[in-house]
Order: C-alpha cells, then sequence, then structure tokens
C-alpha cells in the first residue's frame, strides 16, 4: 500500500510559564509513516504529546520543525481531506442527530435531497436508525459518539482521527463502539489514526500501535499487529497470541514511565481551539 501521512522529524514546543525564552518540547524529532487505508493506534505516557501530534495533523497548529505530508503535499491547514472525533463528541446541542451528520454536507453545498440520501446511510451505519430527529441531550453518551462519528463519515474525509473517542463511556459501550468502529473501517477503508491510553483498545483495533516515549514525544517503538481481519475485540482478547502483544506494549510504556524527560502535567498543544473543519 502507498504512504498516506509521511510525518518527518516533527518539533513541536511551547514557552514555559514566567519564561520568556525557555520552551517546553511536547514533541521532538517524531517521525512516523502511516500507509493507505492503514489503522494505527498511538499510546504513551501522560503528557508525551498525542493530542499536540493530532493538532498537527488537523492543521490547527504548525511545527516549529519538520513537517506532515498528505500524499506526498505538505498540510497547509484544517481541511475536509481531514476529520477528528474528539472525546467529548462536540455536536451541536440545537440540531438533531439528522442535522448534526448533514452538517458537513451543508458546508459542501451538498443539495437537500442528497443531503437525505447520505444522512440515512450513515444513520443505519452506525445503528442510530429510529433517533434521526432526536437532539444531543436525548441521547446516551455511545449514542452521541455513534453521531460524531457518523458526521464525519458523511463528508468523506480521507483521514480518520480520534483522539480518546471512547473514553467517556462505560466499558460495555466501549466494547460495542470499537466493534461498530472495526465494522465502519472495514466498510469504508478510511486511513485511521486512533490515540487512546487503554492498551487493551490499541491492541484490538490495530494494524501497528505506535508507542511514545516520554515528553518530548517521539516513536519509541512501533509493533507490528499480525491479529487475523475481520477481528472483534472482545472475541480476540483472550488468545494467547493478543496477551503476548498486550505485554510488549505494557514493557514499552512502562519503560517509558521510568525513563526521560520530566512530565509535562498534560499539556496538550491546543486541543482547545477546535476549527470548524476539524470537527464537522
Amino acid at each position: 500500500m502507498p504512504d498516506k501521512i509521511e510525518i518527518q522529524n516533527l518539533s513541536r514546543s511551547y514557552s514555559k510559564k514566567g519564561g520568556k525564552s525557555e520552551r517546553f518540547y511536547a514533541l521532538k524529532d517524531f517521525s512516523l509513516t502511516v500507509r493507505q487505508g492503514e489503522f494505527v493506534t498511538i499510546v504513551g505516557p501522560s503528557g508525551c504529546g498525542k493530542s499536540t501530534l493530532l493538532d498537527l495533523l488537523i492543521g490547527l497548529a504548525k511545527p516549529d520543525e519538520g513537517r506532515v505530508l498528505i500524499d506526498g503535499k505538505p498540510i497547509g491547514g484544517p481541511s475536509l481531506d481531514r476529520g477528528i472525533v474528539l472525546q467529548g463528541y462536540a455536536l451541536f446541542p440545537w440540531r438533531t442527530v439528522r442535522g448534526n451528520i448533514e452538517f458537513g454536507l451543508e458546508v459542501k453545498g451538498i443539495p437537500k435531497a442528497s443531503r437525505r440520501e447520505m444522512s440515512d446511510y450513515y444513520i443505519k451505519l452506525v445503528d442510530l436508525v429510529g433517533f434521526e430527529n432526536h437532539y444531543p441531550y436525548e441521547l446516551s453518551g455511545g449514542m452521541q459518539q455513534r453521531t460524531a462519528i457518523a458526521r464525519i463519515l458523511a463528508y468523506d474525509p480521507a483521514i480518520l482521527m480520534m483522539d480518546e473517542p471512547f473514553a467517556a463511556v462505560d466499558a460495555q459501550t466501549r466494547e460495542v463502539m470499537q466493534d461498530e468502529l472495526l465494522s465502519i473501517w472495514e466498510k469504508t477503508g478510511k486511513t485511521v489514526i486512533f490515540v487512546t491510553h487503554s492498551i487493551e483498545e490499541a491492541v484490538g483495533l490495530a494494524d501497528r500501535v505506535a508507542v511514545m516515549s516520554r515528553s518530548p514525544g517521539q516513536v519509541k517503538e512501533i509493533v507490528d499487529i499480525n491479529l487475523p481481519r475481520p477481528r472483534r475485540v472482545g472475541t480476540i482478547r483472550n488468545t494467547p497470541e493478543f496477551v503476548a502483544l498486550f505485554h510488549r506494549v505494557w514493557e514499552l510504556l512502562r519503560n517509558a514511565e521510568q525513563s526521560g524527560g520530566k512530565d509535562d502535567g498534560g499539556i496538550a498543544g491546543v486541543s482547545g481551539r477546535i476549527h470548524p473543519a476539524a470537527v464537522i
């Protein structure tokens, strides 16, 4: 498969509080290549720059050094070729499920009749038939997250980025959502970058797991996940192959926690400032 994303020697720093010239590096010489249609998960210690990395990939921030290439071209800012799903859903409370899903289609100028047909497809894809006219406050957390995923998929970005998307839901819902995401990915062939703190989730979903070091964040090691597909997390997590991969990633993370620089206390770049194109 051809390379879809090339992250080359990426560095991103911030001014330390009270210091005009002193800088804190969230990322330093970070490099990673993601192939077309690949599902890559990223795990690392708290404050290692995972969310900062997504800010740079979505185009909300610019690196101090290095660059990000999409299909061989440098990114210049947010674009509809990249979509992001956040932990907090980021739905419009005044819009129904259908209205939220159709928002990106409206931005693209898709005619109303076509929007309706496309939203019907994605409502069915994420199993929300019967809830089309419900508002976010009328939905469970899992249903809100399915709406957020459908909204991203509806305007058809080539790359789907996810930042702890299932962290706020209960364990049972999380497992259901993981399996639904795998099913959607298998049907759509999207390139996915998925940030998580859960080793089980990282191993269960991915083609490869990128394990990051402590700050400044770098790729410590990439672990190939040679588990068969189609795959469901709940049915593979007790297999010897899964357990071995889980412990491999766990050992890498434990070593990352015990070495490296000073923890930054969870600096996440500019994640609080979300460009509309990033969350459509």
